[in-house]
């Protein structure tokens, strides 16, 4: 199968105009709550992606401008008029929630990119909602800046993600049991083709209400699959929800990230990854590396994620059951396994920069390349840094010999002739060096680590792509 990494502004020469949308208000009550942004002390713009406001006509904002968008969300003019949070329940590691929904952000606009698909501009730490529980509703500034720079990654690492639009400080002192408190406050803004879970299903089967799913389906394919329903639509919802969800999944993978919390409220039924939190990219090829202190079991860990995503679709299809029967959906999920190895091939051959010969060939290739990566605990940046077009230095060891035969058989796909090659080390985004951009910003406000580790990702993904 092919590789086609996610379309990317920095290889788009599209520019995309202002066209807002609410077409998420077709669905009616059941599926959200109008509710009202938190009135912040402060609003200090931290960070605007204006590579991705351009896709959707909203680079030519002014600084004032965006802040009182996406800081005091005045609405944008012909989408939503008031925030939506969007209710829905889930599986957290494995156990039924039905109390969650969005408890500290909300929809706030809806609009079209260049590529005229539907996106929706969502918030994280905008303040409470009817679903927030015990909760503040409030963003730390350090979790706003983890996630600017895991999207910005993923996103050059070819993994379908939700993009950070706007992070914009908001001077209140939150209090925190797992780090030091009190500490800085944002409110972030993601851009994302949907924010529908697999959880919004869930809790429609939860409360066995027919007609809404039906609506939710219907909506699901037509606008965000660009497919009118057909003779079946629950089963073709599901066929196409395990294709992108099998693509995630070796994409992730191929990245060498770790979600961190794959439950199946954090799914999105366009199988793109949003919602960071306890992330990291693993240092080697560690199957039993995790991201989350909290997940004791491994049940996420970097190995599991495809097992993770799988179960998860699992339980979309379950939820589809009040609909169908049982028996074609099983079907389209005995597909997520194949899919999935052919995918993690097309990825993993993408990011070694070299041409895919065929299923079994790769196949072989890349059972080779992951047991010498165990084997030598080669730091998985450096190994596709030096190996970037299909050949392996001759300083590796060993463990490398079998997989330097094989790739002598495999034609590179672009030339390293762009200056990210020719620089001393790949860019990486370890947990030290994360710890080490928020501690500048911490302890002296000093930006600069952090911008210029943007520059370097887009650099990356530039060489890439």
């Amino acid at each position: 199968m092919a590789y086609a990494p996610q379309a990317s502004p920095a290889s788009s020469s599209q520019k995309g105009s202002y066209r807002p949308e609410n077409r998420i208000m077709r669905l009616g009550d059941p599926f959200y709550d109008m509710v009202r942004a938190a009135d912040f002390p402060e609003t200090r713009l931290r960070f605007r992606n204006d590579r991705a406001a351009a896709q959707v006509g909203l680079d030519g904002l002014s600084d004032r401008e965006w802040v009182d968008h996406f800081g005091r969300f005045k609405p944008l003019s012909g989408s939503l008029g008031e925030p939506l949070a969007l209710r829905y329940h889930g599986h957290q590691f494995r156990v039924y929630n039905p109390e969650i929904g969005d408890g500290r952000g909300f929809l706030f606009a809806q609009l079209r990119d260049d590529d005229d698909r539907l996106m929706d501009l969502g918030t994280k730490g905008s303040g409470q909602t009817p679903w927030s529980r015990f909760g503040d509703g409030r963003l730390t500034l350090k979790g706003g800046v983890r996630e600017v720079l895991a999207t910005e990654m993923l996103e050059a690492l070819g993994v379908p993600t939700s993009r950070s639009f706007s992070l914009i400080e908001t001077g209140e002192a939150l209090q925190r049991n797992d780090e030091p408190s009190p500490t800085r406050s944002a409110v972030l803004v993601r851009l994302s083709h949907s924010h529908i879970r697999i959880g919004t299903f869930q809790r429609l089967a939860y409360h066995q209400d027919t007609d809404a799913m039906e609506r939710l389906i219907a909506y699901v394919l037509r606008e965000l699959y660009g497919e009118e329903p057909g003779e079946n639509p629950p089963v073709r919802l599901l066929e196409l929800v395990v294709a992108r969800t099998a693509r995630l999944a070796a994409r992730y993978m191929a990245a060498g990230f770790i979600h961190g919390v794959l439950n199946s409220d954090n799914i999105n039924i366009t199988g793109e990854s949003f919602d960071y939190g306890p992330w990291r990219f693993n240092p080697t090829w560690n199957p039993a590396f995790v991201a989350a202190y909290f997940d004791h079991a491994g049940l996420y860990a970097f190995g599991r994620q495809p097992e993770a995503i799988h179960w998860d679709v699992a339980q979309l299809a379950i939820s589809l059951r009040m609909l169908v029967d049982a028996e074609p959906l099983i079907a389209v999920l005995e597909q997520f396994g194949p899919r999935y190895q052919a995918e993690v091939s097309g990825a993993l051959l993408w990011r070694l920069g070299v041409i895919p010969r065929g299923t079994e060939t790769d196949g072989i290739l890349i059972e080779t390349m992951e047991k010498a990566l165990r084997a030598s605990q080669m730091p998985i940046d450096r190994f596709f840094f030096d190996c970037f077009g299909g050949v392996i230095p001759s300083h590796y060891g060993e463990h490398f010999d079998t997989l330097r035969e094989q790739l002598a058989e495999y034609t590179a796909r672009k030339a390293r002739d762009h200056a990210y090659w020719s620089g001393e080390a790949p860019c990486s985004m370890l947990i030290d060096e994360v710890e080490s951009t928020w501690s500048a910003i911490d302890l002296t406000d000093d930006w600069e680590p952090f911008h210029r580790k943007v520059e370097a990702i887009r650099e990356m993904g530039e060489a890439l792509a």
